[in-house]
């Protein structure tokens, strides 16, 4: 099943996509496709709902696309979870998880404008499979537990500002990591039953059309349910919250591509999670 939420910011409407051509409006069921949404058995709802007939159509055309999930609680991160990328870097692979955090308010629509921060000059963009929680995870037991707590997939873009996250950091990544609209996250929030296995799934990401990244979740160091496993042993995960898990190579950090200018089209994708691109411009 593929949730999303469409409509202007603030006001958008919950809607699951049963196909390319085919939406319903799940306005009967929820508000809003929030942690509340998920915690109570929504997307089974939703389910048993469509199986009834019991959901009008909707027709998104021409409307905005918000991301799928509405004021998640957290949103936290995984760095260097490829080893080229962390190659790419500078830095030797971790040997455990590096965690860093991004205010909630950083997360727009997968289409809508990322901004570039005043007297910004190095900022990037970073493919990355998202993990968004459904169950409360406190203490999990094994990975093996981890499955029962998501709720799906989404794409995110973790835009970084690299001199604010490096140079002038303070010693921590956050001034890089928090700017206005540095989270472009959609298109649709995908349910794990239609995922299936979440290490292997392709990622690309363009800059006006010409290839950046292109690898596979196969390359991470540290795999989605060992993720969820590792962050419960040391914060609380509730549902609505958000995991970004790492990038691969092919970052303007490398030296090999020119970092992003007004004007700039970032397109992402993710195997069976569609497509989402945002223009740079600057931020008024």
């Amino acid at each position: 099943m593929r949730l999303m939420r469409v409509g202007p910011a603030g006001a958008e409407r919950p809607v699951a996509a049963l196909d390319d051509d085919t939406f319903v409006d799940l306005g009967r069921l929820t508000g809003d496709i929030d942690g509340a949404f998920l915690a109570g058995g929504g997307p089974d709802r939703v389910r048993e709902a469509v199986a009834a007939g019991a959901l009008p159509r909707f027709d998104p055309a021409g409307k905005r696309i918000g991301a799928p999930v509405a004021r998640p609680g957290a949103v936290i991160c995984i760095g260097m979870n490829y080893a080229a990328h962390a190659a790419e870097s500078g830095a030797a692979p971790p040997e455990h998880p590096v965690i860093f955090f991004k205010t909630p308010n950083t997360v727009v629509g997968p289409n809508d404008a990322v901004l570039l921060p005043r007297g910004s000059s190095k900022v990037d963009w970073e493919v990355e499979l998202t993990v968004v929680i459904g169950r409360r995870a406190r203490y999990l037991d094994s990975p093996d537990d981890a499955a029962g707590v998501i709720a799906g997939y989404a794409i995110s873009n973790d835009v970084s500002e690299r001199t604010f996250q490096i140079e002038v950091s303070g010693g921590q990544w956050s001034k890089g990591k928090c700017c206005e609209t540095f989270n472009p996250m959609g298109p649709w929030l995908v349910t794990p039953d239609e995922v299936g296995d979440p290490q292997a799934l392709r990622l690309r990401s363009w800059v006006n059309g010409e290839p950046r990244q292109d690898s596979s979740t196969a390359d991470m160091i540290f795999g989605v349910h060992h993720l969820i496993w590792s962050l419960s042993q040391y914060l609380v995960l509730e549902p609505g919250d958000i995991v970004n898990t790492g990038t691969p190579q092919g970052v303007a950090l490398s030296g090999r591509f020119p970092y992003l200018t007004a004007g700039d089209v970032v397109t992402m994708s993710i195997d069976g999670l569609g497509t989402m691109e945002q223009r740079i411009q600057p931020a008024g």
